[in-house]
């Protein structure tokens, strides 16, 4: 039998688990398995790695996307540039094993994207400076767009949400949610901006999946905004995740 999982906490809000025991199901692979472990911190990872010699891979979730990296034996470039390791493959060998990391976020926030990023698009604001937040701006930079990167505290290079008046929302295409606002349990949560600003003009893209329509897509829909919900981004880097696990090659 074959383990794969996710670490991060909390993880009441991730589909991981049913994504892929469905895939086993219905691709008929009987000899994998997927759990969640949740951990408030990083200090019994490596306990757990060399605890089931017979896990091959894991997912990595909020908080841990960038601390992980320090963990690990081999980091692939892309990853690296963007400093977030989302993907964990475990070659093991002799009783010893090797820690890998990728990111396959890119590979989900590109192709959820892709469709929707004309020549009209050329400016975005990116909510949220996380792991998640770093795989988004590389996607975009690639795409060759503008970035504001918004926090709650101002600093070198990032803007408040005090900050973001209606003449950056006027010549904003693309909002990005990259924050845990709005995910479940606490899904009236919300991104702090002046949502009465924006109009047809504005795409807002939430990486939050669960619930599908959060209150920030929900609020942007109201004001005639195109929407896209983080379903398709689970779906994608997920599939890239068991490529990862499954090539030997990376």
């Amino acid at each position: 039998m074959r383990k794969f999982g996710l670490i991060g906490y909390p993880l009441g809000h991730s589909f991981s688990k049913k994504y892929f025991t469905e895939k086993f199901q219905a691709e008929h692979i009987i000899d994998c398995s997927y759990e969640n472990f949740p951990m408030e911190n990083l200090n019994g990872f490596l306990k757990l790695v060399k605890s089931d010699n017979e896990l091959y891979g894991l997912n990595v979730t909020i908080p841990y996307k960038s601390e992980i990296i320090r963990f690990l034996d081999v980091v692939d470039p892309e990853a690296g540039e963007i400093g977030a390791v989302n993907v964990i493959k475990i070659k093991r060998s002799n009783g010893q094993f090797i820690l890998y990391g990728y990111n396959s976020d890119v590979t989900g926030i590109r192709d959820t994207l892709l469709p929707f990023i004309g020549d009209d698009v050329t400016n975005a604001l990116v909510l949220g400076t996380g792991g998640s937040s770093r795989a988004v701006c590389y996607v975009l930079n690639k795409f060759g767009l503008k970035v504001n990167l918004v926090s709650r505290e101002r600093k070198p290079g990032v803007i408040s949400y005090s900050d973001i008046d209606a003449a950056i929302l006027d010549a904003t295409q693309l909002i990005i949610n990259t924050t845990p606002l709005g995910m479940f349990p606490d899904i009236a949560g919300k991104p702090d901006i002046n949502y009465k600003e924006l109009n047809s003009h504005h795409i807002l893209f939430d990486l939050v999946y669960n619930p599908e329509i959060t209150t920030f897509l929900r609020m942007g829909g109201e004001q005639g905004c195109s929407v896209i919900s983080g379903i398709k981004m689970l779906h994608s880097q997920a599939e890239k995740a068991w490529e990862i696990w499954n090539n030997e090659y990376l």
